[in-house]
């Protein structure tokens, strides 16, 4: 499904596409993929485009929002979430950074949980 939409979106020359390995950090999706497009016309095309290539690919269940306006457009795929936006609208919101600095912060918990386990010969008492 991942390779679909990347190919679907560099099929309408998407800008900036990055890709958020979800699995195993959060449960909505096992990928999230971020893109922008020049205009509001290329992501309402980039959106439609790839949930036509997604379905001719046999995915069923495809949610979309935000095509009235195409300054952001999701389309959720299940497994994979796709993030359509303008560049404008794209540098407002930074989910990039966002879920960056999420990950970081679990990161930096795991660690700190690790240091406060015990050692494993310390627990047998």
């Amino acid at each position: 499904m991942l390779d679909v939409a990347l190919k679907s979106l560099d099929d309408d020359q998407a800008v900036d596409v990055s890709t958020i390995p979800l699995a195993g950090k959060s449960t909505i999706a096992d990928f999230m993929v971020v893109a922008s497009g020049r205009s509001q016309r290329q992501v309402g095309a980039m959106a439609d485009h790839l949930v036509q290539r997604l379905k001719a690919a046999g995915y069923r269940g495809i949610t979309i929002e935000g095509m009235p306006q195409c300054d952001w457009v999701l389309v959720d795929a299940g497994d994979v979430i796709v993030h359509l936006f303008r560049p404008e609208v794209r540098s407002f919101y930074s989910l990039e950074k966002m879920w960056s600095a999420e990950f970081a912060e679990q990161r930096g918990q795991d660690d700190r949980d690790d240091e406060l386990a015990p050692e494993p010969d310390a627990a047998i008492g």
